[in-house]
């Protein structure tokens, strides 16, 4: 059952940052105590915490909302189809993940996935957190293709996760939208939040959390753009939502409002989305380091018949 901890800040944890004092206060892993603070599950006198790296000071009243945990799902190794490992080092690996492949084990989900993957593959991870969720920093839906890096060592999944959240990693994404935004190059700035309407999906919401996505044309099509996307925030379904909301849904993603008939002409499955580049520097040899992907058969083909149109 869920329950609730009421909670004052002693003299010993002040200065410390709001998710690490959580994790001492109750025995948590720092990864939950920040998933709870980014949930909105965690109050300091009487306020939602707004950002997990808040300073305590002592006398501070916690109030903490303890959800059910879902039971943990298993690892299975499985070989994922498709799959290619674009980089391997003793501290992290970078996939290139083919659509139809989850990051990582879920309720609900038998399809194979990311760290199943590498599990087959002989490729190791050792960090802390949850055992189904271990190295991952970051997460491609099911239905996206492209790079993610996976953490391999504590240090390095410490490092890359800080990072991620300062947005300090470069993640450039190629998508297809149908017609014509007006203007060529933009920024979206609208908050996402869950729809009030769907579980499984997202919208811009007054109450929803911060969100940035800069957009450029790279070629015009016929009925349709290829953009050059590159996410300042990475919240769910961040790309289809603002696109959506420009009334520019990406081509074969009818959940957020594209035409199927189109996706039908060319031959497309899914939305046409493909994660081309991370950047980020080397957690160990501080480096910056680029990866690039190329477009899958299924994206090209679509593409090539936009072209053809």
């Amino acid at each position: 059952m869920s329950s609730e901890r009421t909670l004052m800040v002693p003299d010993g944890l002040a200065g410390d940052r709001v998710d690490a004092g959580l994790s001492r206060m109750l025995g948590l892993s720092r990864t939950r105590a920040a998933d709870l603070i980014d949930a909105g599950h965690v109050e300091i006198d009487g306020s939602a915490v707004a950002s997990r790296s808040v300073r305590l000071e002592p006398g501070m009243m916690l109030f903490v909302h303890l959800p059910d945990e879902a039971p943990a799902v298993a690892v299975r190794p499985q070989i994922a189809p498709g799959m290619s490992l674009v980089h391997q080092d003793e501290d992290l690996v970078v996939v290139d993940k083919p659509v139809g492949v989850a990051a990582h084990p879920s309720a609900g989900w038998s399809g194979p996935t990311v760290l199943g993957h590498l599990a087959a593959a002989g490729v190791s991870i050792r960090t802390s957190g949850d055992a189904e969720r271990q190295g991952i920093v970051s997460r491609l839906d099911v239905g996206t293709s492209g790079l993610m890096v996976v953490a391999r060592t504590e240090r390095a999944y410490t490092t890359l996760k800080d990072a991620f959240r300062a947005r300090e990693v470069g993640k450039v994404y190629h998508a297809v939208c149908q017609g014509r935004p007006d203007r060529g190059a933009g920024t979206i700035e609208a908050p996402i939040g869950r729809s009030p309407h769907h579980d499984y999906k997202f919208a811009v919401r007054q109450d929803g959390k911060h969100s940035v996505t800069h957009y450029s044309t790279l070629e015009e099509l016929s009925g349709a753009t290829l953009l050059r996307v590159k996410l300042e925030t990475g919240r769910t379904h961040q790309i289809r939502v603002h696109m959506a909301a420009l009334h520019h849904p990406l081509v074969g993603d009818p959940l957020y409002g594209a035409d199927p008939t189109l996706a039908e002409r060319v031959g497309l499955r899914r939305q046409w989305l493909h994660a081309m580049e991370l950047t980020f520097v080397h957690p160990v040899s501080r480096e910056q380091v680029t990866f690039s992907s190329q477009y899958p058969s299924d994206l090209q083909h679509a593409l090539d018949a936009l072209r053809d149109a």
